[in-house]
């Protein structure tokens, strides 16, 4: 280890739990005692009062995070022993990463606690090693709803719950745990996790409930300093991701319903070239068929999603409702509208366009982020002239294009034999403009 990149004096991030100086070791209480600066929350500053010398600076960093490396960095240069107090361990959903990322690694030194996670987890006995930790302390955005996008406060958390089958939550007085009981039960999962919730730890009206169903904490209350943890008792599921059947998405029936064929949404959703993390823009949902797969293929990202027709759009948000996504946001809506709301895409794929193709083509390609794509289908001679030559005129601003003509054929039964019965042909017009928005 090079020694010569040794901080001399180092601001000290300690880890404190609710039961304030027996929390901490030797180590960190005498760096407490001696400190010159002591930052830290409210309440924190003040279950430790009794330890701080005479004369010490205390900073409340409640609603002044900013201000915190700033605290430190004047400190440092006075030469004065300075303690940062953070709760559990500093490390994990702490105030030690964004020192670290305004200040330097080496200006610090961390002194962790346990997580009150950690302390959760002991008080019920759950296994930890492969739990996914996260963090709804966040702004309140209101009960979820489904198809709520990527700003909501628990955003995340609904993600999460697809993929993982044991969670950790770090709540807040907003996004407490009846509201994310509410959550799970407007997604569909209330018959597939259990709850436990842990009040006040290591303090005297510290309150565990070790089994709750998502149902019964729903209507309850809780104490405003808990942790909650969540584990699947149903199994995973495992969902095709690519290439589902037509029959998978209700459609309107008879066949003239608005859904993108297999053969042709596998070629599109190929064209899109999608990521885990991409935006996905879907003009005219129709059934929803291209948009709930894309979701499932960025688990990361989200899916954008407008239909004009009332009754398709109804379809759609009842395949939405079955196919188990989180990612996915449906409006009723005619394109453009709503476009100027939406984060700049990766991928846009318009199977409908209500007359508006030629000026919905020019606004996208403007707002399509860097390498991202725009994927078209088209049954008519009209719509394919109209979209090539809206790319024509476009040519000369970095956009480049090509049209491949598709035209399945599925095998049906005829006496004990089978024939080739012919899909209808399709065209997938597909675009990109170099140098979009980063």
């Amino acid at each position: 280890m090079d020694t010569s990149l040794i901080d001399p004096n180092p601001c000290r991030v300690i880890g404190v739990l609710d039961d304030g100086a027996a929390s901490l070791n030797a180590t960190a209480l005498a760096w407490l005692r001696i400190a010159d600066v002591v930052i830290g929350g409210a309440r924190t500053l003040a279950l430790l009062k009794n330890e701080f010398k005479a004369g010490a600076i205390c900073r409340d960093l409640t609603g002044s995070l900013k201000e915190v490396p700033e605290w430190v960095r004047a400190a440092r240069a006075d030469n004065l022993c300075c303690v940062v107090l953070a709760t559990g361990d500093p490390l994990c959903h702490g105030i030690a990463p964004y020192l670290a990322q305004h200040l330097c690694v080496q200006a610090l030194e961390i002194l962790p606690n346990l997580s009150t996670l950690q302390l959760a987890c002991a008080r019920i006995g759950l296994a930890w090693q492969d739990a996914r930790i996260v963090s709804v302390h966040a702004r309140d955005a209101g009960e979820w709803a489904r198809g709520a996008t990527p700003g909501h406060g628990l955003y995340a958390l609904a993600q999460a719950l697809r993929q993982h089958s044991r969670l950790l939550v770090l709540t807040s007085p907003d996004n407490s745990p009846d509201r994310i009981a509410r959550l799970l039960l407007a997604e569909g999962l209330g018959d597939e996790f259990h709850m436990a919730v842990a009040e006040n730890l290591l303090q005297p009206e510290e309150r565990v409930l070790a089994e709750l169903s998502p149902q019964e904490a729903a209507s309850m209350r809780f104490a405003a300093l808990n942790v909650v943890l969540l584990w699947r008792v149903a199994p995973m599921p495992r969902p095709v991701r690519f290439g589902l059947a037509d029959a998978e998405f209700e459609q309107r029936q008879p066949e003239k319903g608005l859904i993108t064929k297999q053969e042709v949404r596998a070629v599109s959703l190929a064209r899109l070239q999608l990521r885990a993390d991409s935006v996905v823009w879907d003009i005219g949902a129709g059934s929803g068929s291209v948009g709930l797969e894309a979701a499932r293929l960025c688990p990361q990202g989200h899916v954008f999603a407008i239909e004009k027709n009332e009754e398709d759009c109804a379809i759609a948000g009842r395949n939405h409702a079955a196919f188990g996504v989180a990612n996915y946001s449906l409006y009723h809506a005619k394109a453009p509208e709503c476009l100027d709301a939406w984060p700049d895409p990766d991928a846009v794929f318009i199977g409908g366009s209500g007359g508006e193709l030629a000026g919905l083509i020019t606004g996208i390609l403007l707002r399509l982020r860097a390498n991202g794509t725009l994927v078209m289908n088209f049954v008519t001679l009209e719509n394919l002239a109209a979209a090539t030559a809206a790319l024509q005129a476009l040519e000369g601003e970095g956009v480049s294009w090509d049209v491949l003509q598709l035209q399945a054929a599925r095998s049906k039964p005829i006496l004990h034999m089978h024939r080739m019965a012919a899909e209808n042909p399709v065209w997938i017009v597909c675009a990109r403009r170099v140098g979009g928005p980063a």
